[in-house]
Protein backbone atom coordinates (compact mmCIF):
# COMPACT_ATOMS: atom_id res chain seq x y z
CA UNK A 1 0.00 0.00 0.00
CA UNK A 2 2.79 2.33 0.78
CA UNK A 3 4.29 2.15 -2.46
CA UNK A 4 0.81 2.31 -3.99
CA UNK A 5 0.08 5.22 -2.72
CA UNK A 6 3.20 6.90 -3.40
CA UNK A 7 2.59 5.65 -6.89
CA UNK A 8 -0.66 7.93 -6.64
CA UNK A 9 0.95 11.07 -5.53
CA UNK A 10 3.08 11.36 -8.35
CA UNK A 11 0.37 10.68 -10.82
CA UNK A 12 -1.64 13.37 -9.05
CA UNK A 13 1.76 15.56 -9.12
CA UNK A 14 1.74 14.97 -12.88
CA UNK A 15 -1.93 15.42 -13.69
CA UNK A 16 -1.92 19.12 -11.82
CA UNK A 17 1.63 19.67 -13.57
CA UNK A 18 -0.83 18.82 -16.97
CA UNK A 19 -3.20 21.26 -15.95
CA UNK A 20 -0.93 24.43 -15.01
CA UNK A 21 0.78 23.76 -18.39
CA UNK A 22 -2.79 24.03 -20.61
CA UNK A 23 -3.56 26.94 -17.95
CA UNK A 24 -0.46 28.67 -18.49
CA UNK A 25 0.05 28.35 -22.47
CA UNK A 26 -3.49 27.20 -23.57
CA UNK A 27 -2.19 23.65 -24.19
CA UNK A 28 0.30 20.63 -22.78
CA UNK A 29 3.22 20.33 -24.42
CA UNK A 30 3.93 17.35 -22.12
CA UNK A 31 1.12 15.13 -21.18
CA UNK A 32 0.96 13.43 -17.65
CA UNK A 33 2.44 10.46 -18.90
CA UNK A 34 5.34 11.74 -19.51
CA UNK A 35 5.10 13.90 -16.34
CA UNK A 36 4.53 11.44 -14.24
CA UNK A 37 8.07 9.78 -15.65
CA UNK A 38 9.85 12.95 -14.95
CA UNK A 39 8.38 13.45 -11.32
CA UNK A 40 8.85 10.12 -10.48
CA UNK A 41 12.58 10.07 -11.78
CA UNK A 42 13.13 13.58 -9.96
CA UNK A 43 11.57 12.04 -6.54
CA UNK A 44 13.96 9.43 -6.66
CA UNK A 45 17.28 11.41 -7.72
CA UNK A 46 16.58 12.89 -3.84
CA UNK A 47 15.39 9.91 -2.17
CA UNK A 48 15.30 6.31 -2.46
CA UNK A 49 11.99 4.59 -1.48
CA UNK A 50 13.39 1.89 1.05
CA UNK A 51 12.13 -1.80 1.32
CA UNK A 52 8.42 -0.62 2.45
CA UNK A 53 7.54 1.04 -1.39
CA UNK A 54 8.98 -1.60 -3.08
CA UNK A 55 5.72 -3.77 -3.37
CA UNK A 56 3.62 -1.57 -4.25
CA UNK A 57 5.87 0.62 -6.14
CA UNK A 58 6.92 -3.00 -8.72
CA UNK A 59 3.37 -3.57 -8.81
CA UNK A 60 2.61 -0.41 -10.33
CA UNK A 61 5.15 -0.75 -12.75
CA UNK A 62 4.61 -3.97 -13.45
CA UNK A 63 1.04 -5.63 -12.73
CA UNK A 64 -0.96 -2.36 -12.98
CA UNK A 65 0.66 -1.54 -16.73
CA UNK A 66 -0.25 -4.85 -17.64
CA UNK A 67 -3.42 -4.26 -17.11
CA UNK A 68 -3.59 -1.51 -19.26
CA UNK A 69 -2.13 -3.16 -21.56
CA UNK A 70 -4.70 -5.54 -21.78
CA UNK A 71 -7.45 -2.98 -21.89
CA UNK A 72 -5.75 -1.54 -24.83
CA UNK A 73 -6.88 -4.58 -26.86
CA UNK A 74 -10.60 -3.21 -26.94
CA UNK A 75 -9.30 -0.24 -28.48
CA UNK A 76 -7.74 -1.94 -31.30
CA UNK A 77 -9.44 -3.95 -33.96
CA UNK A 78 -7.70 -7.15 -35.99
CA UNK A 79 -8.90 -5.42 -39.00
CA UNK A 80 -6.24 -2.93 -38.56
CA UNK A 81 -3.77 -5.76 -38.12
CA UNK A 82 -5.37 -6.84 -41.74
CA UNK A 83 -4.86 -3.22 -43.11
CA UNK A 84 -0.99 -3.07 -41.80
CA UNK A 85 -0.69 -6.02 -44.88
CA UNK A 86 1.58 -9.11 -44.63
CA UNK A 87 4.52 -6.95 -45.85
CA UNK A 88 4.57 -5.08 -42.27
CA UNK A 89 4.29 -8.04 -40.16
CA UNK A 90 7.44 -9.36 -42.61
CA UNK A 91 9.29 -6.14 -42.01
CA UNK A 92 8.86 -5.94 -38.36
CA UNK A 93 10.36 -9.57 -38.06
CA UNK A 94 13.18 -8.31 -40.69
CA UNK A 95 13.50 -5.10 -38.59
CA UNK A 96 14.38 -6.78 -35.06
CA UNK A 97 16.65 -9.84 -36.93
CA UNK A 98 18.75 -7.59 -38.76
CA UNK A 99 18.82 -5.30 -35.45
CA UNK A 100 20.25 -7.98 -33.31
CA UNK A 101 22.65 -8.76 -35.65
CA UNK A 102 23.91 -5.46 -36.03
CA UNK A 103 23.92 -4.97 -32.18
CA UNK A 104 25.58 -7.93 -31.56
CA UNK A 105 28.78 -7.50 -34.11
CA UNK A 106 28.78 -3.85 -32.60
CA UNK A 107 29.12 -5.03 -28.98
CA UNK A 108 31.57 -7.69 -30.10
CA UNK A 109 33.44 -4.89 -32.12
CA UNK A 110 33.75 -2.95 -28.60
CA UNK A 111 34.49 -5.62 -26.74
CA UNK A 112 31.69 -6.80 -24.75
CA UNK A 113 32.02 -10.58 -23.64
CA UNK A 114 29.48 -13.04 -26.02
CA UNK A 115 27.08 -13.13 -23.35
CA UNK A 116 26.99 -9.36 -22.87
CA UNK A 117 26.78 -8.26 -26.33
CA UNK A 118 23.81 -10.60 -26.84
CA UNK A 119 22.22 -9.30 -23.85
CA UNK A 120 22.44 -5.49 -25.00
CA UNK A 121 21.33 -7.09 -28.92
CA UNK A 122 17.72 -9.12 -27.32
CA UNK A 123 17.35 -6.05 -24.92
CA UNK A 124 17.70 -3.06 -27.65
CA UNK A 125 15.81 -4.90 -30.75
CA UNK A 126 12.92 -6.68 -28.67
CA UNK A 127 11.44 -5.16 -25.46
CA UNK A 128 14.02 -4.16 -23.43
CA UNK A 129 14.39 -5.11 -19.67
CA UNK A 130 12.20 -7.96 -20.11
CA UNK A 131 13.99 -9.30 -23.15
CA UNK A 132 17.17 -9.15 -21.13
CA UNK A 133 15.55 -11.18 -18.32
CA UNK A 134 14.25 -13.85 -20.50
CA UNK A 135 17.27 -14.26 -22.33
CA UNK A 136 19.53 -14.36 -19.40
CA UNK A 137 18.85 -17.52 -18.20
CA UNK A 138 18.70 -19.08 -21.42
CA UNK A 139 22.40 -18.09 -22.14
CA UNK A 140 23.60 -18.47 -18.82
CA UNK A 141 24.09 -14.50 -17.91
CA UNK A 142 25.28 -13.90 -14.16
CA UNK A 143 23.97 -11.25 -12.40
CA UNK A 144 26.58 -8.58 -12.98
CA UNK A 145 25.77 -8.66 -16.74
CA UNK A 146 22.01 -8.68 -16.31
CA UNK A 147 22.46 -5.95 -14.44
CA UNK A 148 25.01 -3.75 -16.33
CA UNK A 149 22.77 -4.54 -19.49
CA UNK A 150 18.90 -3.28 -17.44
CA UNK A 151 20.93 -0.19 -15.80
CA UNK A 152 21.70 1.52 -19.26
CA UNK A 153 18.70 0.80 -21.00
CA UNK A 154 16.44 1.33 -18.15
CA UNK A 155 17.38 5.07 -18.13
CA UNK A 156 17.87 5.49 -21.94
CA UNK A 157 14.60 3.90 -22.47
CA UNK A 158 13.04 6.98 -20.20
CA UNK A 159 14.96 9.38 -22.47
CA UNK A 160 13.66 7.83 -25.64
CA UNK A 161 10.09 8.16 -24.29
CA UNK A 162 10.56 11.98 -23.77
CA UNK A 163 12.75 13.04 -26.80
CA UNK A 164 10.66 10.97 -29.86
CA UNK A 165 7.68 13.21 -29.97
CA UNK A 166 9.48 15.61 -30.81
CA UNK A 167 10.52 13.92 -33.93
CA UNK A 168 7.06 14.53 -36.27
CA UNK A 169 8.20 18.11 -36.35
CA UNK A 170 11.87 18.26 -36.73
CA UNK A 171 11.85 15.84 -39.79
CA UNK A 172 7.98 16.25 -40.82
CA UNK A 173 6.71 12.68 -40.92
CA UNK A 174 3.24 11.20 -40.35
CA UNK A 175 1.10 9.99 -37.06
CA UNK A 176 1.33 6.46 -39.03
CA UNK A 177 5.07 7.16 -40.02
CA UNK A 178 5.35 8.04 -36.40
CA UNK A 179 3.65 5.03 -34.77
CA UNK A 180 5.16 2.72 -36.34
CA UNK A 181 8.74 4.08 -36.01
CA UNK A 182 7.75 4.97 -32.28
CA UNK A 183 6.82 0.64 -32.02
CA UNK A 184 10.18 -0.53 -33.81
CA UNK A 185 12.22 1.40 -31.59
CA UNK A 186 11.32 2.14 -28.58
CA UNK A 187 12.06 -0.61 -25.45
CA UNK A 188 8.56 -1.61 -23.73
CA UNK A 189 5.32 -1.28 -24.50
CA UNK A 190 4.54 1.30 -21.67
CA UNK A 191 7.01 3.52 -22.93
CA UNK A 192 5.21 2.88 -26.57
CA UNK A 193 2.16 4.25 -24.72
CA UNK A 194 4.04 6.75 -23.42
CA UNK A 195 6.07 8.09 -26.61
CA UNK A 196 3.02 7.91 -29.02
CA UNK A 197 0.06 9.01 -26.57
CA UNK A 198 0.95 13.08 -27.11
CA UNK A 199 0.98 12.64 -30.94
CA UNK A 200 -2.59 10.85 -31.36
CA UNK A 201 -4.57 8.05 -31.55
CA UNK A 202 -3.78 6.39 -34.97
CA UNK A 203 -0.34 6.54 -33.24
CA UNK A 204 -0.81 4.88 -29.96
CA UNK A 205 -2.82 2.09 -31.50
CA UNK A 206 -0.38 2.04 -34.08
CA UNK A 207 2.14 2.10 -31.85
CA UNK A 208 1.51 -0.28 -30.10
CA UNK A 209 0.55 -2.46 -32.44
CA UNK A 210 3.84 -2.56 -34.04
CA UNK A 211 5.51 -2.88 -30.64
CA UNK A 212 3.23 -6.31 -29.98
CA UNK A 213 4.11 -7.86 -32.89
CA UNK A 214 8.25 -7.59 -32.12
CA UNK A 215 7.41 -8.64 -28.70
CA UNK A 216 6.03 -11.77 -30.12
CA UNK A 217 9.56 -12.21 -31.72
CA UNK A 218 11.25 -12.55 -28.17
CA UNK A 219 9.71 -16.51 -28.52
CA UNK A 220 11.29 -17.33 -31.96
CA UNK A 221 14.73 -15.52 -30.60
CA UNK A 222 14.44 -17.61 -27.26
CA UNK A 223 14.15 -21.01 -29.41
CA UNK A 224 16.90 -19.86 -31.49
CA UNK A 225 19.01 -19.26 -28.48
CA UNK A 226 18.27 -22.24 -27.06
CA UNK A 227 19.68 -24.36 -30.01
CA UNK A 228 22.79 -22.13 -30.32
CA UNK A 229 23.66 -22.00 -26.54
CA UNK A 230 23.32 -26.05 -26.58
CA UNK A 231 25.96 -25.99 -29.26
CA UNK A 232 28.69 -23.80 -28.07
CA UNK A 233 28.23 -25.55 -24.03
CA UNK A 234 27.89 -28.76 -25.37
CA UNK A 235 25.74 -29.12 -22.60
CA UNK A 236 27.02 -26.71 -20.16
CA UNK A 237 25.62 -25.26 -17.18
CA UNK A 238 23.91 -22.76 -19.64
CA UNK A 239 22.35 -25.15 -21.57
CA UNK A 240 20.74 -26.86 -18.72
CA UNK A 241 19.54 -23.16 -17.28
CA UNK A 242 18.04 -22.70 -20.52
CA UNK A 243 16.16 -26.21 -20.79
CA UNK A 244 14.26 -25.24 -17.80
CA UNK A 245 12.98 -22.19 -19.65
CA UNK A 246 8.98 -22.57 -19.21
CA UNK A 247 7.34 -22.75 -22.72
CA UNK A 248 4.09 -21.05 -21.31
CA UNK A 249 6.50 -17.97 -20.43
CA UNK A 250 7.74 -17.09 -24.07
CA UNK A 251 4.97 -15.11 -24.66
CA UNK A 252 3.38 -13.03 -21.74
CA UNK A 253 -0.12 -13.25 -20.61
CA UNK A 254 -0.65 -9.44 -21.29
CA UNK A 255 -0.68 -10.14 -24.79
CA UNK A 256 -2.57 -13.06 -24.70
CA UNK A 257 -5.31 -10.70 -23.02
CA UNK A 258 -4.57 -7.65 -25.43
CA UNK A 259 -5.02 -10.00 -28.68
CA UNK A 260 -8.27 -11.62 -27.16
CA UNK A 261 -10.24 -8.20 -26.91
CA UNK A 262 -8.99 -7.02 -30.16
CA UNK A 263 -11.23 -10.17 -31.39
CA UNK A 264 -13.62 -9.85 -29.49
CA UNK A 265 -13.90 -5.93 -30.49
CA UNK A 266 -13.46 -6.76 -34.46
CA UNK A 267 -16.25 -9.50 -33.61
CA UNK A 268 -18.76 -7.34 -32.08
CA UNK A 269 -18.96 -9.38 -28.88
CA UNK A 270 -17.65 -6.30 -26.93
CA UNK A 271 -20.79 -3.91 -25.56
CA UNK A 272 -20.23 -0.29 -27.12
CA UNK A 273 -21.05 0.82 -23.46
CA UNK A 274 -17.64 -1.01 -21.95
CA UNK A 275 -15.60 0.72 -24.84
CA UNK A 276 -15.16 4.16 -23.44
CA UNK A 277 -14.76 2.84 -19.64
CA UNK A 278 -11.97 0.16 -20.76
CA UNK A 279 -10.14 3.40 -22.70
CA UNK A 280 -10.16 5.18 -19.61
CA UNK A 281 -9.10 3.03 -17.31
CA UNK A 282 -5.93 1.99 -19.73
CA UNK A 283 -4.91 5.43 -19.58
CA UNK A 284 -4.88 6.08 -15.99
CA UNK A 285 -3.36 2.67 -15.42
CA UNK A 286 -0.46 3.62 -18.00
CA UNK A 287 -0.13 6.93 -16.26
CA UNK A 288 0.33 5.39 -12.48
CA UNK A 289 2.96 2.71 -14.02
CA UNK A 290 4.82 5.63 -15.44
CA UNK A 291 4.86 7.15 -11.90
CA UNK A 292 6.58 3.73 -11.06
CA UNK A 293 8.59 3.91 -13.78
CA UNK A 294 10.33 7.39 -12.99
CA UNK A 295 10.43 6.12 -9.00
CA UNK A 296 12.75 3.15 -10.51
CA UNK A 297 14.67 4.82 -12.92
CA UNK A 298 18.31 5.37 -11.14
CA UNK A 299 19.88 8.32 -13.04
CA UNK A 300 23.55 7.39 -11.26
CA UNK A 301 23.18 4.21 -13.06
CA UNK A 302 24.03 5.49 -16.48
CA UNK A 303 27.87 6.30 -14.87
CA UNK A 304 27.95 2.89 -13.45
CA UNK A 305 27.21 0.62 -16.27
CA UNK A 306 30.52 1.15 -18.28
CA UNK A 307 31.49 2.72 -21.15
CA UNK A 308 31.54 -0.43 -23.36
CA UNK A 309 27.79 -0.94 -22.52
CA UNK A 310 27.08 2.50 -22.84
CA UNK A 311 28.69 3.18 -26.51
CA UNK A 312 27.04 -0.50 -27.33
CA UNK A 313 23.54 0.58 -25.97
CA UNK A 314 23.48 3.78 -27.63
CA UNK A 315 24.78 2.57 -30.98
CA UNK A 316 22.44 0.14 -31.33
CA UNK A 317 19.85 2.07 -30.67
CA UNK A 318 20.86 4.49 -33.37
CA UNK A 319 21.08 1.67 -35.82
CA UNK A 320 17.82 0.55 -34.60
CA UNK A 321 16.06 3.95 -35.62
CA UNK A 322 17.79 4.02 -38.65
CA UNK A 323 16.78 0.23 -40.23
CA UNK A 324 13.08 1.20 -38.68
CA UNK A 325 12.99 4.83 -40.87
CA UNK A 326 14.24 2.93 -43.65
CA UNK A 327 11.23 -0.02 -43.64
CA UNK A 328 9.53 2.74 -43.57
CA UNK A 329 10.64 4.47 -46.60
CA UNK A 330 10.62 0.52 -48.32
CA UNK A 331 7.29 0.13 -47.72
CA UNK A 332 6.18 3.41 -48.95
CA UNK A 333 4.24 4.35 -45.67
CA UNK A 334 1.95 7.82 -45.76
Amino acid sequence: MPGLLLCGAVTLAALGLERLEAGLFGHAWLEALVLAILVGALVRTVWNPGQRWTPGISFSAKTLLEIAVVLLGASVSVGAIVAAGPLLLVGIAAVVVIAIAASYGMGRMLGLPHRMAVLVACGNSICGNSAIAAVAPVIGADGKEVAASIAFTAVLGVLVVLGLPFLPALIHISEVQYGVLAGLTVYAVPQVLAATAPIGAIALQLGTLVKLVRVLMLGPMIVVLTLVTRRRNDGGAASAASRRMPWHKLVPWFIDGFLLLAVLRSFGLLPEVVLAPAATMATALTVISMAALGLSTDLGSVARAGGRVTAAVTLSLLVLGAISFGLIRLLGIV
